[in-house]
């Protein structure tokens, strides 16, 4: 069953007037959601506690956006804002991810879509950045693992922007496997594929960085010569995925081709796996998008394809 999780207090974080990540989003996305039959909808989400942050982030961060927290608005780092309702959002943001990691593993077959802001892939051990104030699918994945509810999970990452902070937190961590396809060179700067982890997690952050102006005939390369055999040798417990859609050909943020259709392929080709190696468990989590329309699609196909 495919439950999406959601809460109003997500509508609250305010970024301003003229910034892209705008509550008019995450209700194209919701939109985009209620369209779907037979799916869940949950749309009261609790809020993650400072130790679950603190699973991933420094408690030093942590109190520091706890204290910055109030009447005004503060810029955590120069593309993110922290409003007076951020902080509760982005509390109720990791922890919709940490309520889908738990709902997954309660019946076979169980999938989850966290439609969340502020979003969290670039949110690092101890600083905001690039929107994301802090990272909801590390969290999720961290808390996951603290729990003892699997050993492996695998975090493939398709938006268009690098997951810096996610390859940090599990740099050296043989548990979690990074997988990111962006464009590069590109924000945040980071992402080659010669970043492959450390100590123990060395061979488990995979990085395929593609040029401007690539399409769906190269990321369906990716995915069947390094992506599906990397999550085949891995054979992870959880599937989860930093749902981007800021790659699509009529975004505005970036200058990848990838149409509509192909985001449900490369869903599909991670169900497979999810089916073949960890009961059909898959935690997808709202990342970038910025044409409305186009998400709206894509996000439409994602769904119709997560509920199989």
């Amino acid at each position: 069953m495919l439950r999406v999780f959601y809460d109003p207090t997500f509508m609250l974080h305010d970024c301003g007037p003229e910034h892209p990540e705008s509550p008019s989003r995450l209700r194209a996305v919701m939109e985009a959601a209620r369209s779907v039959g037979g799916i869940e909808i949950v749309e009261e989400c609790r809020e993650a506690s400072e130790d679950e942050l603190a699973l991933v982030h420094k408690p030093d961060y942590i109190a520091k956006v706890k204290r910055l927290s109030g009447e005004k608005t503060v810029m955590l780092d120069p593309d993110t804002p922290l409003s007076p309702h951020s902080y509760r959002a982005a509390l109720k943001a990791a922890g919709s991810v940490i309520e889908a990691v738990e709902y997954s593993f309660r019946a076979k077959g169980n999938r989850a879509f966290c439609a969340v802001r502020p979003p969290g892939h670039h949110a690092e051990p101890d600083r905001a950045m690039g929107f994301c104030i802090f990272n909801n699918i590390a969290i999720g994945a961290a808390h996951a693992i603290r729990r003892n509810l699997i050993d492996r999970v695998a975090i493939v990452d398709w938006d268009v922007h690098h997951c810096n902070g996610t390859q940090k937190m599990f740099y050296d961590n043989p548990q979690v496997m990074v997988i990111s396809l962006h464009q590069y060179p590109f924000y945040p700067g980071t992402g080659g594929s010669f970043e492959a982890g450390e100590a123990a997690g060395l061979g488990y952050t995979i990085n395929l960085p593609m040029w401007p102006g690539v399409g769906d005939n190269e990321y369906r390369m990716a995915f069947s010569d390094i992506i599906l055999p990397a999550i085949q040798n891995f054979k992870p417990d959880l599937i989860m995925i930093s749902a981007g859609f800021d790659a699509h050909k009529d975004d505005p943020m970036a200058y990848l081709n990838l149409t509509t259709p192909f985001f449900g392929e490369m869903t599909r080709e991670i169900l497979a796996m999810a089916n073949r190696f960890c009961g059909g468990r898959i935690v997808s989590v709202l990342e970038g998008g910025y044409n409305l329309k186009a998400m709206s699609k894509c996000v439409v196909l994602h769904l119709e394809t997560l509920k199989e």
